[in-house]
């Protein structure tokens, strides 16, 4: 839903400056570009956006309208299309175009590796050029790497704690962090590197893709589920938002900014870096014109196994981000609907349909400022609707399962609705990520991809419970309900850690 912050009528003209400035950033430079995100509904005047992530309505001066073109593009050339642009990029409906950026050279990657000589091998032979510092962290086998620097830890200390310690004798602007079981394409700081234009970007990921495809169920699964692909569609990375992270398997920042990974977390270390950063005020974005293959796990048991070590950082990340990573958000109304459906009943059903209209009536009087606002207040309460039923099925069948499960037992009436759920979500995801997704690849076919659905789902959600557990807290397990949330998200904080 529009938050009630967002949906306020903002005027942008040129006696104005923005409402928010990083202390550390200035405005995008001359010759830098924005595009208005091509899933924003815009008015015909151009003076109301809706879009982003959260979902929020942005209003123009009739000025700033007018500033972009007909396709939705701005083009930096002034103090006042400096400060539009800023605007639609802290929003989350514009996407930067950038036209220049640092070079290469300036960057060092530093790639954290525990006998993985194979995959080291590979990874130099695509890097080649680049500067390139080795931190070997505990092999049993010494690493051996020609034509990079070489550190080596005798005891193995973690990922994190070998990413700063490459990092810590970097000279260059910029630093790369690349897990050593991936492959880059030869182009990909290239595409990356002209984002740190942007004064205000302190870190640019790209996608992470599989290196094969194919193979057998599990490998063609990763494929289209992997932890670490952030999908199709570029954006912003905050949290709560619909890219609330990116993974260390691959990223890119300036130096200057990189305060250290947590060396005490094992787990969830990427999140919390990229959340440190985001309440630091700096912006960071995931950009998948840019992609790095990763050599996904073949064996379904190891594949489980690593879903349910990543389920143990939620309990991790509640101590050090309280709210930003809760299983379940929800407005209070879309909370109670919810809750009124879980009956099973008709009295149940009807008392949603209420709570739905009133959403739509609160919708639209947000909107009222855009001239078809009864349309756009279908539209919205549709989407909003939607992301509450499959955001708390998924809830259900995933973070909350050992709670069904003990429900069904007692429940017939209960039993029945979570085998609907359990069944509907998993043909639901399996229709948006094969039977229409446009990327060709090895098909998983609709039984093994909802099998596997099933499976990944119980062994994070037995991650989470057992790092509760250890961490003797149940801060990870409460819902966030608020009167704000996104239309939307992927879970956050579901898919973390290395490799």
């Amino acid at each position: 839903m529009i938050s009630d912050q967002d949906s306020r009528q903002d005027e942008t003209t040129a006696a104005e400056s923005p409402e928010v400035v990083d202390p550390k950033a200035s405005f995008p430079p001359h010759g830098f570009q924005v595009q208005i995100d091509s899933h924003c509904t815009v008015s015909d005047d151009r003076r109301h956006i809706v879009g982003g992530s959260p979902l929020r309505l942005l209003n123009l001066s009739q000025i700033a309208g007018g500033l972009l073109d007909a396709d939705g593009r701005l083009a930096v050339h002034n103090r006042l299309t400096s400060q539009l642009a800023r605007k639609l990029l802290d929003a989350g409906v514009g996407h930067p175009r950038p036209m220049f950026g640092p070079a290469e050279s300036d960057v060092t990657v530093v790639v954290p590796v525990r006998d993985n000589q194979s995959g080291i091998d590979r990874l130099i032979a695509g890097l080649g050029g680049h500067k390139v510092v080795i931190v070997d962290d505990g092999s049993v086998i010494p690493v051996r790497a020609p034509g990079a620097t070489v550190l080596r830890t005798e005891r193995s200390k973690g990922p994190a704690a070998a990413r700063n310690r490459g990092a810590a004798g970097v000279t260059t602007e910029f630093l790369a962090f690349l897990d050593s079981d991936v492959v880059p394409e030869h182009d990909w700081l290239t595409k990356l590197l002209g984002h740190f234009s942007d004064p205000k970007v302190a870190l640019v990921a790209p996608r992470i893709v599989a290196l094969d495809a194919g193979g057998g169920a599990t490998s063609r699964y990763e494929a289209l589920c992997s932890s670490l692909d952030m999908g199709r569609r570029e954006g912003p990375i905050a949290p709560r938002s619909r890219i609330p992270y990116v993974p260390s398997a691959a990223m890119v920042m300036r130096r200057n900014c990189f305060e250290g990974f947590d060396e005490t977390m094992e787990v969830a270390e990427d999140v919390d870096l990229c959340w440190r950063l985001h309440e630091l005020g700096w912006s960071l974005r995931y950009d998948p014109i840019a992609t790095v293959a990763h050599d996904h796990r073949s064996q379904l048991s190891k594949s489980l196994d690593r879903k349910r070590y990543y389920g143990t950082g939620a309990a991790l990340l509640s101590g050090r981000h309280p709210g930003l990573g809760a299983p379940l958000a929800l407005t209070v109304p879309m909370a109670a609907a919810m809750a009124a459906l879980i009956t099973g009943t008709a009295w149940g059903v009807l008392a949603a349909l209420v709570v739905f209209g009133v959403i739509g009536g609160k919708l639209h009087k947000r909107v009222s400022p855009m001239p078809d606002a009864a349309r756009m207040a279908a539209k919205l309460t549709a989407q909003s609707v939607g992301f509450g039923l499959l955001q708390s099925a998924s809830a259900l069948c995933r973070h909350y399962w050992p709670l069904s499960f003990l429900l069904a037992l007692v429940s017939k009436r209960f039993r029945t609705l979570l085998v609907a759920v359990a069944v509907g979500e998993a043909a639901y995801e399996w229709v948006r990520l094969e039977l229409v997704n446009p990327e060709p690849g090895a098909r998983v076919g609709w039984w093994r991809f909802m099998v596997l659905k099933r499976l990944d789902d119980l062994a994070y959600g037995t991650g989470l419970w057992q790092g509760a557990l250890a961490g003797r807290s149940a801060d990870a397990l409460y819902p966030r309900i608020s009167n704000t949330v996104t239309t939307e998200s992927r879970p956050p904080a579901t898919h973390t850690g290395v490799g």
